[in-house]
């Protein structure tokens, strides 16, 4: 039976042709600690590094990012403000403030807490208290606004992450990546600048109790300005940070990490590393074609695809790669197509390695073709489909 057909096209990048392969692999070479990693630069979303990042852990702290963000989207559609009152019930109390021994910020007893304190509380301290009086005022309590942070977690793309409560403690079923705790930061930061910057406030006071930022990598002069850290017994020391030079911005992820002395030598070092290694490279200029789509029906068998934005990549500066792409799109391809479609993908590559993924959009419209031509071209589409069927259900050799 016919699966679904992609086109593949390879090309190689403009610059990637002469003498600029390297012996060894800046990338390849650099080794973490840190049994999960994922970081990118953020304005091309070029993967800096890349090490079991879809292998799941448990969140712990982490998950935190998520209730953060379902807060941040709430306050962003004014379905509530930093003003709006909270109640302290029994069970929060209990189970993430004082009586808890963990993180807190030390919420009273049946008192009542505005959101923009709530907030300083989770992004500030990590405190439990907060983000459980956050999910019982937004959603009648945590199983409610539990399954509110799974569905925020499908429409983010965190396909591998599964939040059972909004504090991260230990429920059993909880998980995630390094790649989807990325994803949400690169988001927190995109969707809300004017919110994002709570996270890198040094300290903050309740109830008489002064409290500093519980990230490690603010006071280093580094440009972190975010996020969070996790610990989960029998899987290590965890951390999601941001970081900002002279116009680069990175999101990490490590997970797996020993020690909490070590998470931060290592988050450290990663950071710098990122930041101080690439270099940006232009290898498509705006509205630059990039390729071709076959195009069957039309009055022209190919359309040009361009990227709405000109396309850069983060390489070593010590040993720049060579890079390849391969522009990915569904097959067949029918007349009529519109200007301006998205149809496919370019998928950039260095040494195996996939750096980032472009969409691509067709440059002109293609009408439909005469009668004639059309007749042609189904012939041609039966031919290839005959043909990639084939090879597609071809047993492959023992």
């Amino acid at each position: 039976m016919l699966k679904r057909l992609v086109r593949l096209c390879v090309c190689l990048l403009p610059f990637a042709t002469g003498a600029v392969a390297a012996n060894s692999d800046t990338n390849a070479s650099f080794v973490t600690k840190a049994a999960q990693a994922y970081m990118i630069e953020a304005s091309t979303g070029t993967v800096l590094l890349a090490k079991n990042e879809n292998e799941a852990f448990s969140p712990a702290s982490l998950a935190k990012l998520m209730t953060v963000d379902l807060v941040f989207d709430a306050l962003s559609k004014n379905q509530i403000t930093l003003d709006t009152q909270y109640p302290v019930s029994e069970y929060a109390w209990r189970t993430g403030g004082a009586p808890s021994r963990t993180a807190t910020m030390f919420a009273a007893l049946k008192s009542n807490v505005r959101v923009e304190d709530l907030i300083k509380g989770v992004a500030i301290q990590g405190a439990n208290d907060s983000c459980i009086i956050l999910a019982e005022g937004m959603s009648g309590g945590e199983p409610a606004f539990a399954a509110a942070m799974m569905r925020r977690a499908k429409t983010l793309g965190m396909e591998r992450s599964v939040f059972g409560n909004s504090t991260g403690l230990p429920d059993g079923k909880s998980k995630t990546t390094a790649l989807d705790m990325v994803t949400l930061a690169a988001e927190l930061r995109k969707s809300y600048p004017n919110l994002y910057p709570y996270f890198a406030q040094p300290d903050f006071e309740w109830n008489r109790i002064f409290q500093r930022n519980r990230n490690p990598l603010l006071g280093f002069g580094m440009g972190v300005d975010g996020l969070a850290i996790g610990f989960a017994e029998g899987e290590g020391y965890s951390i999601v940070a941001s970081a900002e030079r002279d116009g680069r911005r990175l999101f990490m992820a490590l997970g797996g990490i020993a020690s909490d002395k070590e998470r931060t030598e290592e988050a450290k070092r990663v950071l710098e590393w990122g930041l101080t290694a690439f270099e940006s490279r232009q290898i498509f200029a705006d509205a630059e074609v990039i390729g071709q789509a076959s195009v069957y029906g039309g009055t022209s068998r190919s359309v040009d695809l361009v990227a709405k934005t000109p396309v850069s990549v983060y390489i070593p500066i010590n040993n720049p790669e060579r890079l390849s792409a391969r522009i990915v799109y569904r097959w067949p391809l029918m007349a009529p197509v519109e200007a301006g479609h998205e149809i496919g993908t370019l998928r950039i590559f260095a040494a195996g390695r996939l750096l980032r993924e472009v969409p691509l959009y067709t440059k002109e419209t293609v009408a439909v073709g005469s009668l004639s031509s059309r007749a042609v071209d189904a012939l041609m589409e039966l031919g290839e489909t005959l043909l990639f069927s084939w090879l597609w259900d071809k047993p492959e050799p023992t």
